[in-house]
């Protein structure tokens, strides 16, 4: 082993958010009772100046900011908002809330605006609430590790302030930069430590909302401990928006990790990777465990921008973490890691002997997504049952290759959490329409096999619009059902992030 030399029915609308030139669409009509004339709109949104506080700049209705303002990563469908409102307060979300109910106006959450199922797209007369300007951390309670924060705080901010006082906030992905932690809420964003830490829903022990009918709900109020019936709490965790916005959250954060180590390897069969992970997990507490493909470390190779981490060159990789402050665990990875060797299952590998080297590694994963952006990559972000990881993966391939022999497919993702990423490469003779225009009946057969196995065709990007014409794939006629029902109570005018999910 060698240490580094230097060291998200058929529909194109899927994560199509890479490809920064596509054409854009209209969205499905959603509402046609609200004001459409400009000067009653911007008489009802100055009558918040008036009655809730709000100044000028809270408010934007001009071109630039309607188009900024109602989009998100996902390019596909075309903004087309009637106003961006910036509350500074719990109230003044519930101020806008009430008078798009009395004025049946469909509203939007906004946060970072880095989702790729386009659940923050305003297409159609929406008022966007963006919470841009509820960004401050607020109470910390250091006897039970909890930070109260405003939703607009941005992700890398609260992993930050939990550094600083000597913790950790473990839910961390490529977006953290600019991703804001209501958003992450709405849809229990995953990432690359949920092997370890699980999704956001693990880290909110309490949460303030306003729901689609005005109401304000202070849910769990941070305890660990509260059998008091239903856990309202939940619901609003991975609703997207579509029950109510989230103002406020307790978030519960965690001991730092300590002198965490990275090794890759290479193998020559899939089986050889989920054998590997079973047996380091048997050892260790692995903190991540990633893979990618040979076709992934070409793409890597040939930007100059990453190190081949070693000689030899293999059909898949793997990257794992852990912790390693004592001498015996390092010892105990050493040991497993020449087990591996001698059973077949590695054909080689490399582990870091610093943190830079350390990041170094993680640069082999990290890059891959912008890498592949070049290739226009038509992208899906499912889950299985981690056991059925190497059965799905070999059943996606047989569909694709025997339907569509010029597609190049690129695997990576979280398969320490059976967390797949499906990349999906523009040969260099279709056209980009032509391309997605085939990747329509990919879809289906992707999804078919999804069903198959009990999966999910949104294991962490949430459903939004792009996804929401496969939810069956996943829930039950039944279950969306109540899903639906679930809405009413809670939205019953059906004004929160209407078009998302399923529709009403």
């Amino acid at each position: 082993m060698t240490a580094p030399n230097v060291l998200n029915n058929a529909s194109a609308a899927h994560e199509l958010a890479h490809s920064s030139d596509q054409s854009l669409v209209d969205a499905p009509e959603l509402s046609k009772q609200q004001i459409t004339d400009p000067a009653a709109l911007t008489a009802l949104l100055t009558s918040l100046t008036t009655s809730h506080g709000f100044d000028n700049s809270q408010i934007k209705t001009d071109a630039e900011s309607l188009e900024h303002w109602g989009k998100d990563w996902t390019k596909h469908f075309a903004p087309a908002p009637c106003a961006i409102v910036f509350p500074k307060s719990t109230e003044q979300v519930q101020a806008v809330i009430k008078l798009a109910n009395e004025h049946n106006i469909v509203v939007t959450p906004s946060g970072g605006r880095t989702g790729l199922s386009a659940g923050a797209v305003a297409s159609n007369g929406e008022i966007v609430i963006s919470l841009d300007k509820m960004n401050k951390i607020g109470e910390f309670y250091p006897a039970d590790r909890m930070v109260e924060i405003e939703a607009g705080v941005i992700t890398e901010q609260l992993q930050q302030f939990a550094e600083d006082k000597g913790l950790y906030y473990p839910v961390d992905f490529a977006s953290a930069g600019s991703s804001q932690i209501g958003g992450n809420i709405g849809t229990n964003a995953g990432g690359i430590k949920v092997i370890r830490y699980g999704m956001t829903r693990n880290w909110v022990l309490g949460l303030t909302v306003v729901t689609g009918k005005g109401d304000i709900l202070e849910l769990n109020r941070g305890m660990i401990k509260n059998a008091t019936g239903y856990d309202l709490r939940h619901l609003f965790i991975g609703a997207e928006g579509t029950l109510g916005i989230v103002t406020k959250a307790q978030i519960k954060l965690e001991r730092a990790p300590q002198d965490l180590t990275v090794m890759v390897f290479g193998m020559d069969e899939f089986e050889h990777v989920m054998n590997v992970l079973s047996a380091f997990q048997s050892q260790l507490d692995l903190t991540a465990f990633e893979f990618f493909d040979e076709v992934a470390i070409d793409k890597l190779m040939a930007t100059g921008h990453v190190q081949q981490p070693f000689e030899a060159r293999t059909k898949y990789y793997a990257l794992l973490e852990f912790e390693a402050p004592y001498e015996p665990i390092m010892e105990k990875a050493m040991a497993m890691f020449e087990q591996c060797m001698e059973n077949g299952w590695i054909v080689d590998g490399v582990m870091s002997q610093s943190l830079s080297q350390a990041a170094e590694l993680w640069k082999l994963r990290e890059y891959i997504s912008e890498t592949i952006s070049v290739f226009t990559p038509y992208k899906n972000d499912v889950s299985v049952l981690i056991s059925y990881v190497p059965e799905f993966i070999k059943d996606i391939e047989a569909v694709v290759n025997a339907n569509y022999p010029d597609f190049e497919i690129c695997w990576f993702g979280h398969i320490g959490d059976g967390n797949l990423h499906l990349n999906i490469l523009k040969p260099e003779n279709l056209s980009k329409d032509e391309f997605f225009e085939k990747c329509q009946s990919v879809n289906d057969l992707v999804f078919q096999t999804v069903q198959k196995y009990g999966g999910s065709v949104s294991a962490e990007h949430g459903v939004g619009m792009t996804k929401k014409p496969y939810l069956s794939y996943s829930r039950s006629e039944t279950e969306i059902e109540y899903l639906k029902e679930l809405k009413k109570v809670f939205d019953p005018k059906g004004i929160m992030n209407r078009g998302k999910i399923f529709d009403v």
